[in-house]
């Protein structure tokens, strides 16, 4: 198992943390919200954070947004039913 090099100065990354759900709201989205704490807690920026229904084309829009925004570095995506196989 690697180690964190300490000799290296810590260089903290931009996030978005994407919650794909029907259900969710951000009320009530634990999972997104955890995730949203831990970035921030380990020294990270947190840019953005949305909740996006269960469909192939709005998840899809907001991850090509955010690969195009220079202000992202990490997309983290949480949620979801599962695979989806035509």
């Amino acid at each position: 198992m690697t180690t964190i090099d300490e000799t290296k100065p810590f260089v903290p990354l931009k996030f978005a943390v994407l919650t794909v759900s029907d259900t969710r709201q951000m009320s009530d989205d634990k999972s997104g919200a955890t995730l949203s704490e831990r970035i921030k807690a380990a020294g990270h920026f947190l840019i953005d954070r949305t909740i996006v229904p269960d469909d192939v084309d709005a998840i899809r829009a907001r991850v090509k947004e955010w690969i195009a925004a220079p202000s992202i570095d990490v997309i983290i995506t949480t949620g979801g039913t599962g695979f989806y196989r035509p």
